[in-house]
């Protein structure tokens, strides 16, 4: 749980930074690396599953239906929001006992750290793709770049039958791990906007 507390904490982190140097003037562009996605809905989407949504999964609680719904960009200071929220679901994973037993319901039911795991994946995911909507870089320490990677190779089929991950990409030989999880998660780690 350490270890995975530690990417969680430095995905979250990153993600924040990110988010405070996006210019409001970028939540308007519709040029993104996630096809059919603008930076606003693409923002909307990352504030809601890695904030909100990873402090609810900590707490076995449901995302109210009014958070589905919101405009978190609506409001002037949202990143500063976005990083408190991180906070706030960085510490509900702080406990222990978050990692225990499983996550969810029936058949949708899965061990807290697998929960836990794809949360820093879709932080760390995400994170790349606002970073690159709006000329920013996602940097990764190579062990938790390494921890991203190997929960997109756990996970990549299953996304890809969902729709949450586009085929592989082919072509150039990425150089880093992370790159490698872009590539495996269907993302260009070339894609820039324009």
């Amino acid at each position: 749980m350490k270890t995975e507390y530690a990417h969680m904490s430095e995905c979250a982190a990153e993600a924040a930074r990110v988010a405070r140097a996006v210019r409001p003037v970028q939540l308007d562009s519709s040029a993104t690396p996630c096809e059919g996605w603008d930076v606003r809905g693409l923002v909307n989407h990352w504030v809601l599953y890695t904030s909100h949504g990873m402090e609810h999964r900590a707490r076995r609680t449901e995302i109210p239906e009014e958070l589905s719904t919101r405009d978190f960009t609506a409001e002037a200071d949202w990143a500063e929001r976005y990083a408190a929220q991180l906070d706030r679901a960085v510490a509900a994973w702080s406990d222990p006992a978050a990692w225990e037993g499983t996550i969810g319901q029936g058949d949708s039911a899965s061990p807290a750290a697998d929960t836990a795991g794809m949360l820093i994946m879709e932080t760390a995911l995400h994170g790349w793709d606002v970073a690159r909507a709006t000329g920013q870089e996602f940097r990764l320490s190579a062990g938790t770049a390494g921890y991203v990677l190997r929960a997109v190779e756990k996970t990549a089929e299953l996304y890809r039958r969902y729709g949450g991950f586009a085929a592989e990409i082919s072509g150039g030989q990425p150089v880093s791990g992370f790159e490698r999880a872009l590539v495996l998660s269907g993302r260009d780690p070339q894609w820039a906007a324009a």
